[in-house]
C-alpha cells in the first residue's frame, strides 16, 4: 500500500536546514544568525512554562529559542564570564556545557570553566530572571585541581522524587561521573568533597566517559542515567543506565554496574544512540552530551550534538532533535530520523508490507558507524534479507515484533519526516531480547 493510501497523518514538510558554513581550517565559521544550528555543542534543553518557548544552551554560554522543536532562532551569548575566582583558578574564561533549573523565580544556569585535557576546573552558578538572560555570574560551585580524582564540568540538576533535594551530577574521564548535594536556597554545593561516584570507565578506554544527565520516569519509577562514552572526534556514542535511587547503583540492560571496570567488550550500558548512516543519507557520527526533555504532555525527546563525517571541520557539530518512547521493560528508544512533530498513529496490518532500512546499534571497538541494510517485509508476514528469512506481526496499533533465526526485535511504529530523502514516510525503533537497540524506516522503490 502507498503512503498517501493509508489512513495516517504525516509530518508536515519542515524548513529545510541551512546549509553548512564554509570556512578554513583553523579559523572560526561564519554563522548565520537565523534558523540555523551549525556550531551547536553540549545543548541542554529547557521548556519555559511561562512564555512557552523552548531553549537550548550551549557550550560558549550561548542560546537558541524554537516554539515547536523543529525551526530555531539563535538569541545569542546569554552569560557573564564565569567568575574571577574560577577564572583565576583555570587560567581561562571559556565556558562549557551549561544546564539550567528554575528555582521559584530564579533562572540558575550551570556553566562549566576549563580547558581540554585537565582536571584544574570549576563549575560555577550564574542566575537571571527569565530564560533568555543575561546570566550574571554568582560564584564557585566546586572546583578540581590536576591531581583531583576528577572532573568538575558538565552539570546537570536533579531533583529527587518525594523529598524535593536539589543535587548536581557532574564529571568526565579520570574519576567518572559523580552526584553532589546542593543547597536549595542558594544554589551551591551543601557537602564536603566530590559527592558519590555513580558511573566510571576502565582505563583501556581511555576512562572515556562524560556529559551526565539524569532524568526520573514517573511512568517506570527509575532514574536514567545518560552519558557519553569514547572520543568526541570519533566514536562519541550516548549510553544508559537506571536506578530506583537517586545515587545509585544504576545497572544496564544486563544488570551490570555503569561503575564496572571489567568492559573489555565495549558492550557495558544501554547504547541508545552512536554513528549511523541511512543509504543516499548523511552519515553522522559522534552523537553525544545529550539532554532530555519531559514535556508538560508526558512525550519525551532527546536532544544530543552530532557531526557530519565528511565536514572536515575537526569538531563542528549541529544539533539533533530525537522523539523518544519507552520498551515494555521500561528503556529508552529513539525514532530513527530527527524530530519534525511527528505524533501517535494506529497503524493497520496493510500497512506494513514493503522495502524497508534497518539499523543494529551494536556495540563495537571502537564504536563505528553502523550502516543500513536492507529488508523486505511482504505481505504473507515473512520477512528477508538477504539470505536471511523470518517473520513480522503487528501486535498492536503501534508495536510490531521482527523475529529472525535466535533474534526478536520488539519495536514501536511511527510516522516520521525522513529528512535524507527529504519526504515523510514510516519507521520503527525498538530493542531486541538482548538489549540491542534497532533502527528502520520504509523507503519507496
Amino acid at each position: 500500500m502507498k503512503l498517501e493510501d493509508m489512513n495516517l497523518q504525516f509530518p508536515e514538510e519542515p524548513m529545510r536546514p541551512i546549509e553548512k558554513p564554509a570556512f578554513k581550517p583553523g579559523q572560526p565559521p561564519e554563522l548565520p544568525h537565523v534558523h540555523t544550528l551549525w556550531g551547536v555543542h553540549d545543548p541542554a534543553i529547557y521548556h519555559d512554562e511561562e512564555d512557552n518557548q523552548y531553549y537550548i544552551y550551549t557550550t560558549g554560554g550561548n542560546s537558541h529559542r524554537s516554539s515547536d522543536l523543529i525551526t530555531w532562532n539563535i538569541i545569542g551569548h546569554v552569560m557573564d564570564d564565569p567568575p574571577k575566582e574560577s577564572t583565576d583558578w583555570v587560567g581561562g574564561n571559556a565556558i562549557w556545557a551549561p544546564d539550567l533549573i528554575k528555582v521559584g523565580s530564579e533562572y540558575r544556569m550551570y556553566g562549566s570553566n576549563s580547558t581540554i585535557g585537565v582536571r584544574q576546573s570549576c563549575i560555577f552558578l550564574a542566575t537571571s530572571d527569565k530564560p533568555e538572560g543575561p546570566y550574571h555570574s554568582k560564584g564557585v560551585v566546586l572546583k578540581t585541581a590536576y591531581d583531583s580524582h576528577c572532573n568538575s564540568i558538565d552539570a546537570n540538576i536533579i531533583t529527587e522524587e518525594g523529598t524535593g533535594q536539589q543535587y548536581m551530577v557532574y564529571g568526565s574521564f579520570w574519576g567518572g561521573i559523580h552526584i553532589l548535594r546542593l543547597n536549595n536556597e542558594t544554589g551551591f554545593a551543601d557537602e564536603e568533597g566530590i559527592g558519590t561516584c555513580i558511573a566510571r570507565r576502565p582505563k583501556f578506554a581511555d576512562c572515556a566517559i562524560e556529559g551526565p544527565y539524569i532524568r526520573y520516569n514517573p511512568d517506570t519509577g527509575y532514574y536514567y542515567l545518560f552519558v557519553s562514552y569514547a572520543s568526541l572526534r570519533s566514536d562519541y556514542n550516548i549510553r544508559v543506565g537506571r536506578s530506583r535511587n537517586l545515587f545509585g547503583p544504576y545497572y544496564d540492560h544486563n544488570g551490570r554496574d555503569m561503575r564496572d571496570l571489567e568492559d573489555y567488550n565495549n558492550d557495558l550500558g544501554y547504547m541508545v544512540a552512536c554513528g549511523y548512516q541511512f543509504s543516499g543519507g548523511t552519515s553522522w557520527m559522534g552523537p553525544g552530551h545529550n539532554s532530555v526533555l519531559r514535556d508538560f504532555d508526558n512525550q519525551w525527546y532527546l536532544v544530543c550534538h552530532i557531526r557530519d563525517e565528511f565536514f572536515k571541520t575537526g569538531t563542528m557539530s549541529t544539533m539533533h532533535v530525537y522523539k523518544m518512547v519507552w520498551s515494555e521493560d521500561g528503556w529508552p528508544m529513539l525514532n530513527p530520523s530527527r524530530y519534525a512533530g511527528e505524533k501517535e498513529q494506529d497503524f493497520k496490518p496493510e500497512y506494513i508490507p514493503g522495502s524497508y532500512e534497518k539499523i543494529k546499534l551494536t556495540p563495537t571497538i571502537p564504536q563505528g558507524i553502523h550502516k543500513s541494510t536492507k529488508w523486505e517485509l511482504m505481505e504473507n508476514g515473512m520477512l528477508q534479507s538477504g539470505c536471511v528469512m523470518g517473520h513480522w506481526e503487528l501486535i498492536d496499533s503501534s508495536t510490531i515484533c521482527l523475529s529472525y533465526g535466535n533474534i526478536v526485535e520488539y519495536c514501536k511504529l511511527s510516522v516520521i519526516w525522513d529528512w535524507d530523502l527529504w519526504k515523510p514516510t514510516i519507521s520503527f525503533t525498538g530493542k531486541d531480547q538482548m538489549g540491542i537497540c534497532v533502527w528502520g524506516k520504509r523507503i519507496e522503490e
